[in-house]
């Protein structure tokens, strides 16, 4: 997108964003289920009592397995198109504040301060009710932006 257009591009409110990751949530249980599933299946081709709780050591394997797999989603995601599909839904989009494409370290940056932003009691994400710009404090971090995309007028085709 070029600079005229980004410049007019307002930044996303509150709601908005909240929205995108309650839309973003739904996809995250999906792949948390998937990767119970193949966690499961590679537990029981070891021989392991599925039955029975993991051993320490491997709950935290799993849990931080379950974690990057949902950060691999939005960085894959934010890398490729600049959103994520509940981004897309509510006219979102991701931009670096370099005004290059994404990179793979901005994105990530990106996913491990939201953790913190909301880790605050959401304070990090109410910070965009108070800066200028419209920033939320993992923003502010990573470099990164988030504007409300205009909606783009198609044409339909005449139908005799």
């Amino acid at each position: 997108m070029n600079k005229e257009n980004k410049k007019s591009e307002k930044p996303a409110n509150l709601i908005r964003r909240l929205m995108a990751i309650l839309y973003d949530s739904m996809l995250l249980i999906g792949i948390i289920f998937a990767f119970g599933v193949i966690v499961f299946l590679l537990r029981k081709l070891a021989g392991d009592d599925t039955m029975q709780a993991p051993s320490n050591i491997l709950q935290v394997f799993i849990t931080l397995g379950m974690w990057l797999s949902c950060i691999y989603f939005y960085v894959l995601c934010w890398v490729r198109k600049g959103q994520t599909l509940g981004m897309k839904s509510w006219k979102l989009h991701l931009y670096s504040q370099k005004q290059q494409d994404l990179t793979m370290k901005e994105c990530f940056s990106r996913c491990l301060f939201a953790h913190i932003s909301f880790g605050l009691l959401g304070l990090g994400y109410f910070w965009c009710l108070i800066d200028k710009k419209g920033r939320c404090l993992h923003d502010i971090l990573s470099g990164t932006t988030v504007l409300v995309i205009k909606k783009v007028a198609t044409k339909k085709p005449n139908v005799v």
